[in-house]
């Protein structure tokens, strides 16, 4: 239930009746007719652009045209109180109080689902996080994970139906320095051998962890000579290092649903078989590519090379799918990954990227529009980086476990809800400034506080009157009441639909804890307008109350649940 969707096409329904009725000229094209929320301060519950958007085809000036446009709509339509006209042309209009007890009854009804607006199920493959299998997260995963995981939820919440996914590449030099580092650690653990002071290996105290692991499984028992128990060892690693990857995930509230090994594609020769396919198709051919920009000429050497005609599908240029040895580039590997997403059968295909791989979207997208004949097409969004603050300054926490900042530390030190909930403060692709002293505190300036002490507030007036927060409550349309202070709330409770819908479709869940903060903040303002008023209070010093008002809480507790369901952020009753 969208009220702003639904009105939208009645207004145009009634449009259309009276360019029959041969009253107003419609354009033959569609027209860009929006019905929203007026801008703050005015008090109508809906605006309406149409007289704007027709006043040329009418010949009259936009205010004229809504002052006859509204008279006409005044017959057209009964669940208006009045109807009327502010300048530079819109048509205002205020719902009698009928129509709101109709609406809420409907969000009460709907529930989880209120928000929700399917109009065609699809099939969503969100691959994110992906980061290299040899240590822990750190805060530079954070934002990307929690960004794809809410995408997801989204989606969800919408009626899709979504894969998470995690790729891991376990395949290439980096993991060969991965299993080297813990085999060093084991012999210093066993043989008191001294750990090499080598740059290329990994220095972390989670690397001591793994060692002392397998040490103690005792599936791997001589390690004197690593030429022969490498195999071996490097599965045992990963197995471990994907382990505490897990775990990190699931600190943050994360779980994929599924996990696809470079490896495993390897194996199954897919990167020759998809060069296979985009040879068969001519999208591939042999020649020189010119030097990088910024590339001094002389220090480049042009060679023959099998290269994958990306520009036809948007890139840059042309891209290497083979290195000077022969073997295969990382692009090349990623290509056949997503040959693999193709074949099975998604709709849409969405990644998340770090800050460092934005320069690499143009390659992978031309590379899906190649695979699928321009059928599936694969949206990516770019996580930036994330600043940490405490008293003003930036902030070093532990770096137990290796040259960064945990996602277990960050966990720790301000909770998962506070993690989630600003992670998602602000636009993914612009920088994040995470401050400590702002997450923790109660108040106002603490915006998951703010919404989830709204949600306390509102429980605990049931409590105080032993009332389940859904249970039923009935209310005769001759009784039924709201003060201007509660309208502005329920008008921005029938904007949630449209917050979704655009989060959805834009893929961009920052605004959903910019709208639950609106939402809340007009709530705390009424509550506060008690402690001067006794007729704004919810209950009576002698325990009375307005039921009206309890059915307009019970619809504001569902939105607030809502968009914090999807954050992934707990609403509780107590505070």
């Amino acid at each position: 239930m969208n009220v702003f969707v639904d009105y939208k096409l009645k207004i145009h329904d009634v449009l259309l009746k009276l360019q029959k009725e041969q009253l107003i000229t419609l354009p033959t094209s569609n027209m860009s007719l929006t019905v929203e929320l007026p801008p703050k301060g005015q008090d109508a519950h809906m605006s309406c652009n149409v007289a704007m958007i027709l006043s040329k085809y009418n010949k009259k000036n936009p205010v004229d045209l809504a002052t006859d446009l509204s008279k006409l709509f005044t017959k057209n339509f009964n669940e208006f109180e009045k109807i009327n006209v502010s300048k530079p042309g819109f048509i205002n209009f205020y719902f009698k109080v009928s129509i709101w007890k109709k609406y809420l009854s409907t969000i009460l009804s709907s529930a989880d689902k209120y928000g929700s607006n399917i109009i065609k199920k699809k099939k969503y493959n969100v691959e994110f996080v992906s980061a290299n299998p040899t240590g822990p997260l750190h805060v530079g995963h954070c934002r990307g994970a929690i960004l794809g995981d809410v995408i997801s939820n989204l989606l969800i919440f919408n009626g899709h139906e979504v894969t998470r996914e995690y790729y891991v590449n376990d395949y290439g030099s980096q993991i060969d320095k991965f299993t080297h580092s813990v085999y060093y650690r084991i012999l210093e653990i066993i043989s008191n051998k001294d750990f090499p002071n080598d740059s290329n290996l990994y220095p972390g105290d989670y690397i001591i962890d793994i060692a002392k692991s397998i040490i103690n499984e005792k599936k791997i028992i001589n390690f004197t000579n690593l030429e022969n128990i490498n195999e071996s060892l490097r599965k045992e690693s990963l197995n471990h290092s994907i382990k505490l990857i897990i775990n990190n995930l699931k600190l943050l509230g994360i779980k994929h649903d599924n996990f696809v090994y470079e490896s495993d594609l390897i194996k199954k020769n897919a990167v020759s078989e998809t060069i296979k396919k985009l040879e068969k198709n001519k999208h591939i051919y042999k020649g020189k590519l010119k030097p990088p920009k910024g590339e001094i000429d002389k220090n480049w050497i042009p060679r023959s090379q099998l290269l994958f005609k990306s520009t036809k599908f948007g890139d840059d240029t042309d891209r290497a799918l083979q290195k000077s040895d022969g073997t295969w580039t990382y692009f090349a590997g990623d290509i056949a990954y997503h040959s693999n997403k193709l074949d099975r059968n998604f709709d849409l295909l969405i990644n998340i990227l770090g800050a460092d791989h934005a320069g690499y979207i143009k390659r992978i997208r031309s590379a899906v529009t190649a695979m699928s004949n321009s059928k599936v097409d694969l949206l990516c969004k770019v996580s930036q980086l994330v600043k940490l603050y405490k008293n003003g300054n930036p902030y070093k926490m532990s770096k137990r476990k290796g040259d960064y900042i945990s996602v277990e530390d960050l966990t720790l030190e301000v909770g998962i809800d506070s993690v989630r909930f600003m992670m998602l403060s602000r636009s993914n692709d612009v920088e994040l400034d995470f401050d400590f002293d702002k997450v923790t505190e109660k108040s106002k300036e603490n915006p998951v506080f703010y919404v989830q002490y709204a949600q306390a507030r509102i429980n605990s007036i049931f409590r105080i009157l032993n009332k389940k927060i859904d249970s039923k409550i009935d209310v005769d349309d001759s009784e039924f009441i709201l003060n201007v202070h509660e309208i502005e709330i329920m008008k921005k409770i029938l904007q949630w639909p449209s917050c979704v819908d655009l989060s959805v479709h834009k893929l961009e869940p920052h605004r959903i804890p910019f709208y639950l903060y609106d939402l809340v903040t007009l709530f705390h303002s009424y509550w506060n307008l008690g402690n001067e008023n006794k007729d704004f209070r919810f209950i009576t010093d002698e325990g009375k109350h307005n039921p009206s008002r309890l059915i307009l809480l019970q619809a504001l507790s569902v939105v607030i649940r809502n968009g914090m369901n999807i954050l992934g952020v707990s609403t509780p009753d107590k505070m």
